[in-house]
C-alpha cells in the first residue's frame, strides 16, 4: 500500500469540506438574524481544525505525481476512511454551537448529511442558528454529488487517476461511465447537479420561501436528503395558499434526483436510443403510480381521507421514501398497517443506481424480477436459453450472482442490525417496529423509520452506542456495502 498517497487525497478532500465549513461561517457572520455569534465560532473553529488536520496529512503525504491510474487497493481505502473522517470532522461545528450535541450525536448528524439520509437527533431545530443550519443542509448537498466524484470533478489533475475513485463511489458507479472520460462525465454530472439545483431553488423562492430557506430545501430535495430547516419539515408549508403547489415543485424534484444521473448525460449528448432503453426509469415511476394510487384508494375507500386529500398526501410521501429523501408532510404512522408495510417495500427499494437516492435500487430488483421469471419458466423448460439483459445491457452469470449475493446480504444486515439495535436499547421498552425502521431509515438513507423514529419524531432518545451503530449504517448503505465492508477485511484487499 502506498501510504502517502491516501494521506495526501484525504488531506485535499478534508481541505475541501474545511472551506466548505468557513463558507457557511462567512454566511453567519453577515446574516442579517441575530443571535449568529455561537454559529460563527463554531464554523470558523470547525474549518481550523479540520483544514490543520488536512494540510498535515497534505504535508505527510508530500508532492505526489499522479499520472496513472489510482491503484484499487488505495481507491478503496480512500473512498472508506474518507467518508468516515469527512462525517467525523463534519460533526464538529454541532458539537462547537450551542443548544450543542454530545460526540456521538454530532457523528450521527453529520453522518445523517453526507450520506443524504435525513434522520436527525436535534429535538428543536428551529433553535439552531441559521448558519449551522445551513451547514446540515450543505453535507447533504456534497453528499448528494458525492463527495469524491466532486472531489473528482474539480481536482483535474488527478487525470486518469480518477477512474478507481469515481467507480468506488457509490452515487454514481454504473456501466455507462465508459461512455466518455470519467473526468469528463463527472463534469458533466456536476453541471447537471447545479442546474438541478439552481431551478429548484428559483422556483422555490418564486413561491414566496425565503432564500435561506429555498436554499437549504433544495439542497436537501436534490440530494435527496431530506433535512429542513423547520421542526414540521414541509408541512411547514403545506398550509399556505400555496402549500400544494410547493410540495409538488418539492416531489418533482426528489423523483428527477432519484433516477440516474448518467441518462441526463445521455440526453445531452442527444443519444435518443440508449435513452428509449431506460428500464430504471420507466419502472421507478411506474412502481411510484402504482403504490401512490394504492395508497390513496384504498384510505379513501376505507373512510380515512377524502380522496383528493388522500392523493395529495400519498404522492409526496410515496416519492419522499422511494426518493429516499425523508421529508414530512402527513404522518404516515397515523395511517392503516397495510400502508405502511408497503411504504417498507419502498423503503427497500429505493431509487434508481446512479442517482443520489439510496436503497438497494431499482436495477437490482430488475435484474431480480427477470432472474426469477427465467428460472421459474426454466424449471418446466430445461433446455430454453435467456438473454436477460436491463436497460440495453446484457446481464451474465457473473453479474447476476453478485446481484444476488448484494440483496442476499442487504436483507440480512437488516435483520441482524435490528437485532443490533434491539439489545442496545434493552429496558427502554423500544418496540420491534421502532428498530426494524431505524434500521430501514439508517441503512436505506431514508431519514424517517416507524414507531418513535416515525415522521414526526427523532432519534434523539436513542442511546449513543444506538446512534454511532446507526451512523455507520448509513454509511455502509450509501457506499453500497462493499466499500466499507471491504476495509475490514485486509485480506482481500492486500491480494489487488
Amino acid at each position: 500500500m502506498n501510504p502517502r498517497l491516501v494521506l495526501h487525497i484525504i488531506g485535499i478532500l478534508l481541505l475541501l469540506e474545511a472551506v466548505a465549513m468557513a463558507a457557511c461561517g462567512l454566511f453567519a457572520l453577515t446574516d442579517v438574524v441575530t443571535g449568529e455569534a455561537g454559529a460563527i465560532a463554531a464554523l470558523f473553529q470547525s474549518a481550523g481544525i479540520t483544514g490543520i488536520f488536512a494540510l498535515a496529512m497534505i504535508g505527510a503525504g508530500g508532492k505526489l505525481s499522479l499520472k496513472g491510474r489510482i491503484p484499487r487497493r488505495e481507491a478503496v481505502i480512500i473512498v472508506g476512511l474518507g467518508w468516515l473522517l469527512s462525517n467525523a470532522f463534519g460533526g464538529l461545528p454541532y458539537m462547537l454551537c450551542p443548544p450543542g450535541l454530545n460526540w456521538a450525536g454530532a457523528f450521527f448528524e453529520s453522518a445523517s448529511g453526507f450520506t443524504t439520509t435525513g434522520s436527525s437527533v436535534m429535538t428543536d431545530i428551529e433553535a439552531w442558528p441559521r448558519g449551522i443550519l445551513l451547514w446540515r443542509s450543505t453535507t447533504q448537498w456534497l453528499g448528494g454529488i458525492g463527495i469524491l466524484v466532486l472531489f473528482v470533478a474539480v481536482l483535474s489533475y488527478l487525470g486518469m487517476g480518477s477512474k478507481s475513485l469515481f467507480q468506488n463511489e457509490s452515487s454514481f458507479r454504473s456501466g455507462e461511465s465508459g461512455i466518455a472520460r470519467i473526468h469528463d462525465t463527472s463534469l458533466s454530472l456536476l453541471r447537471i447537479y447545479l442546474t438541478l439545483s439552481a431551478t429548484c431553488a428559483i422556483g422555490l423562492r418564486a413561491m414566496g420561501l425565503s432564500w435561506f430557506n429555498a436554499v437549504c430545501h433544495t439542497m436537501a430535495a436534490v440530494s435527496t436528503g431530506g433535512f429542513s430547516t423547520h421542526n414540521k419539515s414541509v408541512g411547514f408549508y403545506s398550509e399556505w395558499g400555496n402549500g400544494w403547489l410547493i410540495e409538488l415543485w418539492i416531489t418533482l424534484f426528489m423523483l428527477l434526483c432519484s433516477l440516474n444521473f448518467l441518462v441526463f448525460v445521455v440526453l445531452l449528448r442527444k443519444n435518443w436510443r440508449r435513452f428509449t432503453q431506460e428500464e430504471d426509469a420507466k419502472w421507478l415511476i411506474g412502481i411510484c403510480l402504482l403504490f401512490i394510487l394504492t395508497i390513496a384508494g384504498g384510505r379513501a375507500w376505507h373512510g380515512d381521507a377524502e380522496f383528493l386529500q388522500a392523493l395529495r398526501d400519498a404522492s409526496f410521501v410515496v416519492v419522499t421514501i422511494v426518493s429516499t429523501t425523508g421529508f414530512g408532510t402527513a404522518d404516515y404512522e397515523l395511517w392503516p398497517a397495510w400502508s405502511k408495510v408497503l411504504l417498507a417495500l419502498l423503503m427497500l427499494i429505493g431509487g434508481c443506481s446512479g442517482s443520489t437516492a439510496g436503497g438497494f435500487k431499482v436495477g437490482r430488483l430488475l435484474v431480480f424480477l427477470k432472474s426469477a421469471r427465467h428460472e421459474i419458466v426454466r424449471a418446466f423448460r430445461p433446455n430454453l436459453v435467456f438473454r436477460l439483459t436491463v436497460n440495453g445491457n446484457t446481464i451474465d452469470d457473473d453479474a447476476r450472482a453478485r446481484t444476488m449475493f448484494f440483496l442476499t446480504m442487504y436483507l440480512m444486515i437488516c435483520v441482524f442490525s435490528t437485532a443490533v439495535v434491539g439489545f442496545m436499547e434493552a429496558g427502554t421498552g423500544i418496540s420491534l417496529e421502532t428498530c426494524g425502521g431505524a434500521v430501514l431509515a439508517a441503512i436505506s438513507n431514508i431519514g424517517p423509520g416507524f414507531g418513535t423514529v416515525g415522521p414526526t419524531e427523532n432519534f434523539a432518545h436513542l442511546r449513543d452506542s444506538t446512534q454511532v451503530f446507526l451512523a455507520w449504517l448509513m454509511i455502509l448503505g450509501r457506499l453500497e456495502l462493499f466499500a466499507l465492508l471491504v476495509l475490514f477485511f485486509p485480506s482481500a484487499w492486500r491480494k489487488y
